[in-house]
């Protein structure tokens, strides 16, 4: 199993992930008083979790629905927002490093599933619209 950590902030959230050769189904959620989505695959060899104050509850109330984007169109852009968030990890000295504190190791070849990509792509979009940060020529918008 080859663990892959995606986002670290320190006080601002964490999203782990570890690697399967496919993720798709048998998903599981858990949500915890301090904000904390997880999704899981164990039989996939799977995680990801997202630590985030207000996250679930945006993703839950403001966030497009599941089924909304295409898992290729999320696919397309979390290629794009991870290689920009990458960007920024590794200059310091020019991105805040309490923002941007740790490299995302997102492998687009591996099929992460349709439920990863939408937690992640929306991280995204509630990343940028809290900070006020734009990782991309696209507008974050919901």
């Amino acid at each position: 199993m080859k663990n892959i950590v995606l986002i670290l902030l320190i006080s601002f959230g964490i999203v782990s992930c570890k690697t399967p050769e496919k993720a798709k189904a048998n998903n599981e959620i858990t949500v915890t008083e301090q904000d904390t989505v997880r999704i899981a695959n164990d039989e996939l060899e799977y995680e990801i979790t997202i630590i985030d104050p207000g996250f679930y509850s945006w993703l839950q109330g403001t966030a497009r629905p599941e089924g909304y984007y295409s898992q290729e169109f999320m696919e397309t852009r979390n290629k794009v927002l991870v290689m920009e968030w990458n960007n920024r990890v590794i200059q310091p000295q020019r991105y805040n490093p309490d923002l941007y504190e740790m490299r995302i190791d997102y492998d687009p070849k591996i099929d992460y599933g349709y439920e990863v990509n939408y937690k992640l792509y929306n991280y995204f979009i509630y990343f940028q619209l809290q900070h006020k940060q734009q990782l991309t020529s696209f507008t974050p918008r919901i």
